[in-house]
């Protein structure tokens, strides 16, 4: 059954794929399909900025990954291989037709695996700030994702452990930030930690499941509550643990890949004990756009979730990168 969810032109409705329940949002039919992927960690209302912008020129689609939102976990069965399949059936028993697939961040590699392994699907791709071969097994263990997700997962298995407030604080405040140009990090403060744990072991006590929202507290703050809820903490273990990466070659999936394609990068530094902070360098870039000749690129200043920071922006590059491609064709 649908349900009205984010705006009353979108729908909330499920897929079963023949292996499991994948759940998505559907706007109206103004246009061309294009699938919105988002990246590990969040559900498909991270988009929320741009739905409506979108759904005035596309009919607009957005799901959650598995493991992710309403989507069936599967702990244990987390692979590029397992999710390509996923999106896969959806585009032939939801969209129907070749569609644009624009993927943030580990989104963009779902996108990626589709232009290459089902491109009578694909119209299009929008690689939004994903992160080409700093994501593969082993450099990510370089790079400064590797420590966010290992972090992750140590804070989520404390939550899971059912223990004391002050168990899952300070499993939070192990968190680092780091600063571009200094060697310092930002960790949360102790009596922020103590709050979220507070919030989170309440939430537990009474058993109730899923996303956590305070309206007095900052928005990262309820982000971070509402991963803590909503995802499947092995999904995260998966890459760390080097599971994740089956099924997908970056080298050869760009190489495979013939449709037309966008890719947005967005800001990036290095850090001198995190090392790259961001999806890709301008190294990475480079050494894409070589395998890959037909990708139109786009550098913004942004951080790494441009469709949330800079909305307008990312609807714009977007609709004129579908734009050419319907020229042309």
């Amino acid at each position: 059954m649908a349900s009205k969810n984010q705006s009353s032109a979108f729908e909330e409705k499920k897929l079963y794929t023949g292996e499991i329940n994948i759940n998505y949002a559907a706007g109206p039919k103004n246009g061309p399909p294009l699938v919105l992927v988002p990246g590990q960690t969040v559900s498909w209302g991270n988009y929320e900025k741009v739905l409506e912008p979108l759904s005035k020129n596309f009919r607009v689609f957005a799901v959650d990954v598995r493991g992710h939102g309403k989507s069936d976990w599967t702990p244990g069965s987390y692979s590029f291989e397992t999710i390509g399949k996923d999106m896969a059936a959806f585009l032939k028993k939801v969209v129907r037709r070749p569609a644009f697939i624009s993927g943030h961040s580990s989104g963009g590699l779902i996108a990626l695996w589709l232009a290459a392994n089902r491109p009578e699907s694909v119209q299009g791709i929008i690689l939004e700030d994903t992160p080409l071969f700093s994501a593969e097994w082993p450099r990510i263990k370089e790079e400064h994702v590797y420590h966010v997700l290992t972090d992750l997962v140590e804070v989520m298995e404390t939550m899971n452990q059912l223990g004391d407030v002050r168990s899952l604080s300070e499993a939070l405040q192990k968190i680092e930030r780091p600063i571009e140009g200094r060697s310092k990090t930002k960790r949360f403060p102790g009596w922020l930690t103590r709050m979220i744990a507070g919030i989170i072991r309440k939430h537990q006590r009474k058993g109730i499941r899923g996303k956590i929202s305070r309206r007095y507290l900052p928005k990262k703050i309820n982000l971070l509550l509402e991963i803590l809820t909503t995802f499947d903490s092995d999904f995260a273990k998966a890459w760390v643990e080097g599971r994740i990466y089956e099924g997908l070659d970056h080298e050869d999936a760009l190489t495979r890949a013939k449709c037309p394609a966008l890719l947005l990068h967005a800001s990036w530094f290095r850090h001198e004990k995190f090392g790259l902070v961001g999806a890709m360098d301008d190294d990475d870039v480079k050494k894409a756009l070589s395998l890959m000749p037909q990708c139109i690129y786009k550098k913004i200043d942004s951080p790494h979730v441009i469709h949330t920071a800079n909305p307008q922006i990312f609807v714009q590059e977007i609709e004129q990168f579908t734009k050419e491609v319907s020229n042309k064709s």
